[in-house]
């Protein structure tokens, strides 16, 4: 656990946020990480936790990869000094990545994704999904697995207490 109550993972992320609903609408096809430019105050707004994903997207825009429609609120006592909350943000990558990222976006049915906002050694970083959207049929086999494994974990769990 950290000062803000929020558990760390395993490789020193300090999760922000994870668009689950979105995970769960499209199938993920690979991930990657990348860097956010960001404000002092979105900084701030990020360590309170208030971010909403909505419909964000990365998207190009000329050979800069920016992140599009995510609300950062503003940070209350900032007043005046305060961002905007859906601004673009640029997404920091190295280029081999950026290259390799926009040749798979041109395929038709591709997008990418926020699939999560962390802290890694005070840096926020945000883990990004190349995704397809999914099928109704995909997304109910997703809710059949996700209950089986809820029902095995529950089998094991009163198992052991016996």
């Amino acid at each position: 656990m950290t000062a803000h109550g929020a558990p760390r993972a395993g490789d020193g992320r300090l999760q922000i946020a994870a668009n689950k609903r979105a995970l769960f609408k499209f199938a993920v096809l690979e991930k990657f990480e990348a860097g956010l430019e960001l404000l002092g105050t979105e900084v701030k707004s990020l360590r309170d936790r208030a971010v909403a994903f909505g419909d964000s997207y990365a998207q190009f825009r000329g050979n800069q990869l920016y992140l599009v429609k995510l609300n950062i609120a503003p940070y209350e006592p900032a007043s005046w000094a305060n961002h905007e909350p859906e601004r673009p943000r640029r997404l920091l990558m190295h280029r081999r990545e950026l290259d390799r990222l926009s040749g798979q976006l041109r395929q038709k049915g591709h997008a990418l994704i926020p699939a999560v906002l962390y802290f890694r050694k005070g840096w926020a970083k945000v883990e990004l999904a190349l995704v397809t959207r999914r099928t109704g049929s995909d997304k109910r086999r997703a809710i059949r697995d996700r209950e089986t494994r809820r029902d095995l974990d529950r089998a094991r769990k009163s198992r052991g207490r016996d």
